[in-house]
């Protein structure tokens, strides 16, 4: 099962901007100017559930930061979405999104964010720096 999910996903990002290595290179620019420049980044998909909670969560309980917050959809930026999620999984292991930064590092996903959150962490993490 596994193997026929790797071929099919293989299948889907195999598009004419996977070969495109000027694609390639700014998509990993923006991804990690992305993070260097706010506090807060989320690369997300318009249509996912776990993107909404997470957006949701964030621009309900930090509003007074929105200025350091970045929602990068990648289903709305066409191949450059494509190799920004190809580079994410190079980056950090993660196929899925919500892609969550916050102060440059790593979280992870929703289930991630909602966990820091109910422990009472995510505020301290965001507070820092």
């Amino acid at each position: 099962m596994a193997g026929l999910f790797n071929r099919l996903s293989s299948l889907l990002y195999s598009t004419a901007a996977t070969a495109n290595p000027a694609l390639q290179m700014a998509a990993k620019e923006t991804v990690e100017n992305a993070i260097q420049s706010n506090k807060i980044v989320i690369f997300s998909k318009s249509w996912c559930p776990h993107c909404k909670s997470a957006k949701g969560l964030i621009l309900s309980e930090f509003a007074s930061i929105k200025n350091e917050i970045k929602v990068s959809e990648l289903d709305e930026m066409g191949d450059e979405g494509v190799k920004i999620q190809e580079y994410l999984l190079e980056k950090t292991g993660q196929r899925t999104v919500p892609n969550i930064f916050i102060n440059n590092k790593h979280i992870g996903g929703n289930d991630a964010l909602q966990k820091l959150n109910s422990e009472g962490k995510l505020q301290s993490l965001i507070s820092v720096a």
